[in-house]
């Protein structure tokens, strides 16, 4: 889920499309925008505090609108990112505002916590084709998604459901790795790691212990 598709459903189509013969794009937005992209950015590179001080900043520049589903589906994206990261924790913030919530955000929570969703369409559309297929496609599914973010929240939610295949890993590691994402490749490694250890195949939980000892290092400031 992206910030276009957090704020440009029903009457907000063109929230974030600034037109020169238009009227001015307000402030809140472009400022929701920066910041959501900068909290999603910190998280998955590893950066606590800078995801927390910038969605802190999204969700009040969102806030101040009264608009409480542009802010449910803020928290949404926030319980995504972790979702990517195998953190599978409740989305808290997003049940706080549920009530006043869409159909379509409560589905898409309910797909992140890797419950089925019995009327998919109402996903966002990169994820259809993964709640809808079967344990042999799931996989295939997933990597078929462009978005390098949208493919690790696919592979979250099927990990979470018990769905996911050695493929399936291998997809998730090598994404978060093309994106230099240290907290996904940390939690993906750590699970192959896990299974290769389950496995007896000691020389490779070895190797993955390694590689996850690099990406372990801090980040240069």
């Amino acid at each position: 889920m992206t910030i276009t598709r957090i704020l440009t459903a029903a009457a907000l189509a063109s929230a974030l499309a600034a037109c020169s013969s238009g009227p001015p794009v307000p402030d809140w937005k472009m400022n929701a925008q920066s910041s959501i992209e900068r909290f999603e950015a910190a998280y998955l590179a590893g950066r606590t505090l800078v995801e927390q001080t910038e969605f802190q900043r999204a969700r009040s520049q969102v806030a101040g609108t009264g608009k409480v589903d542009l802010v449910a589906r803020v928290e949404l994206l926030r319980c995504a990112t972790r979702v990517a990261s195998l953190v599978f924790e409740p989305c808290t913030g997003f049940d706080a505002l549920q009530e006043d919530a869409s159909a379509a955000d409560r589905a898409y929570a309910a797909y992140l916590a890797g419950t089925a969703v019995a009327e998919t369409a109402l996903l966002p559309e990169s994820q259809r084709a993964v709640a809808a297929a079967s344990d042999t496609q799931a996989a295939s599914a997933a990597a078929a998604i462009k978005q390098p973010l949208g493919r690790l929240v696919a592979a979250g939610v099927l990990l979470r459901a018990n769905r996911a295949t050695p493929e399936l890993l291998d997809m998730a590691v090598t994404t978060a790795s093309d994106q230099g994402w240290r907290r996904p490749l940390l939690a993906w490694l750590g699970v192959q790691r896990l299974r290769a250890e389950q496995a007896g195949d000691a020389p490779e939980a070895q190797r993955i212990a390694r590689r996850m000892a690099l990406v372990g290092e801090p980040p240069a400031r």
